[in-house]
């Protein structure tokens, strides 16, 4: 098939590449502008097998939506996008657009479906495969796969060490599906469905009076973005790195332990090992951390 690939980093890349692999042509390549001197990689791979790639600030206009709709392509393909796709761009090839999600649809719609999973305790996830519709991860389901979410996964390492592959794969087999004419069109359960926000500071700040299973779920679900935080002098101290801890638990806040390991502190009904810590740019092992700060045990770790 004639495919228009819109996305970004890694993960754009090796489906390009698969999809190459898999015999389908890539018409162009659609990312955001460069960040800084280094191009984002699905750009640098199109450009060496002379792909034409091109990098608008935004896709809303006509004209953008005429230049996709040049490119005769039979499908779009989403794979790691964070701009807006208007309905007349992941329209205009002939078969429409399908798009990855790193959650089981229709539960955890929206941009931050990772962290949000890990915050709200879900111990199972997976991928989703839809039809691109105008609404926010609402069109029909092609496909879905099931993954695990490990006791200790960060936002992090949920999505390298297991969504990434499993969204390259079930993306490529998806569009496999699409060339075969098997594809399905799965409306989604609406009873089902849930949306989350951006996950932003605003839902990161931590109350250590919390039970200690919701404050390590919400510190490992912000690791590495945006990176739960307390406030300590006025400033925003992130925490990264979590474990939880067999140590007698302190008071709420409280520093129990500081050592090579991490930095123990209490939460409600236990405590938590914290690995490291960041004050403005700098991020350190908690204990380098705590000797910056002169942060002793027993000292409360927020303000």
């Amino acid at each position: 098939m004639r495919i228009v690939l819109f996305g970004q980093a890694a993960f754009a890349e090796q489906v390009l590449d698969g999809l190459r692999a898999r015999g389908h042509e890539i018409a162009a390549v659609y990312c955001p502008p460069d960040a800084g001197a280094k191009p984002d990689p699905v750009k640098a791979r199109a450009q060496l097998f002379g792909i034409s790639v091109h990098q608008h600030a935004t896709l809303k206009g006509a004209a953008i939506a005429e230049e996709v709709a040049a490119y005769a392509a039979d499908l779009g393909v989403l794979a790691y996008v964070t701009q807006i796709i208007p309905p007349a761009v992941f329209a205009a090839p002939r078969l429409g657009s399908i798009c990855f999600h790193p959650s089981l649809l229709p539960r955890y719609r929206g941009g931050s479906a990772i962290p949000w999973q890990i915050i709200k305790g879900e111990t199972r996830t997976g991928v989703s495969l839809f039809w691109v519709d105008p609404g926010i991860d609402t069109g029909p389901l092609l496909l879905q796969r099931e993954a695990v979410i490990a006791p200790d996964d960060t936002g992090a390492t949920l999505y390298y060490n297991t969504l990434f592959q499993l969204g390259i794969d079930a993306t490529l087999d998806a569009v496999d599906q699409v060339a075969a004419g098997t594809a399905p069109r799965q409306p989604q359960d609406e009873a089902r469905a849930t949306y989350d926000p951006l996950c932003r500071d605003e839902h990161a700040q931590v109350d250590w009076r919390r039970p200690v299973a919701d404050v390590y779920n919400q510190i490992r679900g912000c690791d590495p973005q945006p990176g739960a935080f307390v406030l300590r002098a006025g400033a925003k101290m992130r925490l990264y790195d979590a474990r939880r801890s067999d140590a007698p638990g302190t008071a709420p806040g409280i520093v129990g332990a500081i050592g090579p390991d991490g930095l123990t502190v209490g939460a409600g009904g236990g405590a938590l090992r914290i690995g490291r810590l960041r004050v403005g740019t700098q991020k350190l092992a908690a204990a380098e951390a705590a000797a910056q700060l002169t942060l002793k045990v027993g000292d409360a770790l927020a303000d």
